[in-house]
């Protein structure tokens, strides 16, 4: 038998089932009192690099959280993931992607007629995602820095479209994309390489259609999105476990 009946309750199982929706309300917290004048718009850019480094960071330490669970509770995952291929840094659409899909099969075997469309409402998560995010941030001074991009994202119904994620892969060609946006922002951020490029977009890449997805609530609504997806798909599967 390749599983371990009556696993324990992990340590991480905490840190993986909590949403990472509530990093950002702690963001919006912790900037209320800080106003929103003309003298405060050059915290802009630090505190959104802070708070996005920080969800990219959570984000990519339970995906390997979620491995390491998959792997204590199935030998045979174990072996593949631990000894043949170890797990990636999880920060790049593979690298999710392989564990979104993991966790799908890992799923498939415990329960062989799993419906995963009937299961995940990508309608209601896309539409609940959407109003969180523009509710979280209404009124803020957080808004108010950034408020075409605020704007943008909240005139936009397509930002995260139901038919674009959660089905054979993590994301399909849109979402994709904008998850490449978000990628390269992401590693700009991280390694600092915006203290020696210019930090404006360039004439060619503001005529490319996607551009306008290149901005932090997009990014938070993809970084949320995906949080939702694992999250729920986990809690699925240790259902299942504990019925083994």
């Amino acid at each position: 038998m390749k599983y371990m009946i009556n696993t324990p309750m992990s340590k991480h199982t905490d840190f993986i089932l909590a949403p990472n929706f509530n990093i950002l309300k702690e963001f919006v917290s912790a900037n209320n009192g800080i106003g929103s004048g003309i003298e405060t718009y050059s915290l802009s850019e630090y505190t959104f690099q802070s708070v996005f480094l920080k969800l990219t960071g959570a984000q990519e330490q339970k995906m390997k959280c979620i491995c390491w669970e998959l792997a204590t509770d199935n030998y045979e995952y174990r072996y593949a993931r631990y000894t043949k291929k170890k797990p990636g840094e999880c920060s790049n659409y593979d690298d999710k992607n392989e564990v979104y899909r993991d966790l799908i099969s890992a799923i498939n075997e415990l329960q062989d007629d799993f419906n995963l469309s009937a299961y995940l409402d990508r309608s209601l998560i896309s539409q609940e995602i959407m109003r969180d995010i523009r509710d979280l941030f209404e009124g803020s001074n957080l808004a108010t820095w950034a408020e075409p991009a605020y704007l943008a994202f909240t005139q936009d119904n397509q930002i995260i479209p139901a038919n674009q994620f959660a089905s054979n892969n993590l994301f399909n060609d849109e979402l994709k994309k904008r998850y490449l946006l978000l990628y390269k922002h992401r590693n700009r951020c991280a390694h600092n390489t915006l203290s020696y490029q210019e930090n404006l977009p360039s004439f060619k890449s503001l005529h490319i259609a996607d551009f306008k997805y290149d901005n932090y609530f997009v990014r938070f609504a993809i970084l949320i999105l995906i949080d939702t997806i694992v999250v729920n798909l986990f809690k699925k599967y240790q259902q299942l476990l504990a019925e083994t």
